[in-house]
């Protein structure tokens, strides 16, 4: 079995980190025997529950289905291109869902955004926990809201495989390329557009 050696995924930051966001990285092989450590997912789903979002509306809603479940299997169904020939090995998957519209349906303007930053607190705890996880947005939201009878008001907004480090060789050749390609991000002084 070949891991990938974590420490050179570490990222190449202009300042110090914390470790848990340094050394976050999205991996694609995925162990296919480790079955999920229940503590470790409610961990990240409880960092996922105690984000911050807009007026306390907490508008997330997750889909957790475990490896080996039909659930499981619809969201592997419902992956686009690649997603589907790797994401399959992982210990679960993780179909954020924003409610972008209250009961009375007025709308919910910073859903997606509250989502987001729940699925941020959630990689980062999961991380933390000795897991990884890649998240995703090349799925057929359609598929996804018909299969598991989604209300209209719950929009999904990412799919996140969660697992331990698998054999990074078990993948295709151009997945393995991209597993094993150097980090990259651009230059700080590129994303910001005042700084003043």
């Amino acid at each position: 079995m070949s891991l990938i050696d974590t420490a050179t995924r570490t990222a190449d930051t202009s300042l110090p980190l914390l470790p848990v966001l340094a050394e976050r990285w999205s991996p694609r092989a995925f162990d296919t025997e480790a079955v999920i450590d229940e503590a470790k997912l409610t961990a990240a789903l409880e960092a996922a529950r105690w984000s911050p979002s807009a007026n306390n509306s907490q508008p997330w809603r997750f889909i957790v289905a475990r490896r080996g479940t039909a659930a499981f299997d619809t969201i592997v169904a419902n992956l686009m291109g690649f997603n589907q020939v790797w994401a399959g090995a992982a210990g679960a998957l993780v179909v954020a869902l924003a409610e972008v519209a209250d009961a009375d349906g007025n709308e919910r303007r910073w859903a997606t955004y509250d989502v987001g930053q729940a699925v941020a607190h959630f990689s980062v705890q999961a991380h933390h926990e000795g897991l990884h996880t890649h998240q995703m947005g090349g799925f057929d939201p359609a598929g996804l809201r018909a299969a598991f009878d989604l209300d209209e008001r719950f929009v999904p907004v990412s799919v996140t495989a969660v697992g331990m480090l698998g054999d990074v060789d078990a993948l295709p050749a151009p997945l393995r390329e991209r597993e094993l390609a150097p980090r990259t991000r651009n230059a700080l002084d590129d994303i910001l557009v005042v700084n003043s």
